[in-house]
């Protein structure tokens, strides 16, 4: 059953990149894009979009490993992916919204 439920919220937080890949901020809160220059947003939605296509998919490879008897640890998979789309958020936020907040 876990492995249903990370693939399943893999699944919605992927889908959530690919909507602010395509430009749409709007699932950002508000105070973490209310800096972002009109010109910007493309490129803001764009990294901070690929950054959580990255954490959804390390979610759902880690929700698949298992079910395909490869014992590798989950935290070999997630964390370092996970990391690697957090960063690209923060660059994102650094970059375009001068600032966490």
């Amino acid at each position: 059953m876990t492995d249903v439920s990370l693939l399943l919220v893999g699944s919605l937080v992927s889908m959530l990149g690919i909507v602010n890949i395509k430009g749409n901020i709007s699932t950002i809160h508000s105070y973490n894009r209310r800096k972002v220059k009109e010109e910007d947003v493309p490129k803001y939605g764009r990294i901070v979009g690929i950054g959580t296509l990255i954490i959804g998919i390390s979610l759902m490879i880690g929700s698949i490993l298992p079910l395909l008897n490869i014992n590798t640890p989950l935290e070999y998979v997630i964390v370092p992916m996970g990391a690697i789309g957090i960063s690209l958020i923060l660059y994102g936020q650094f970059k375009y919204n001068k600032g966490i907040f």
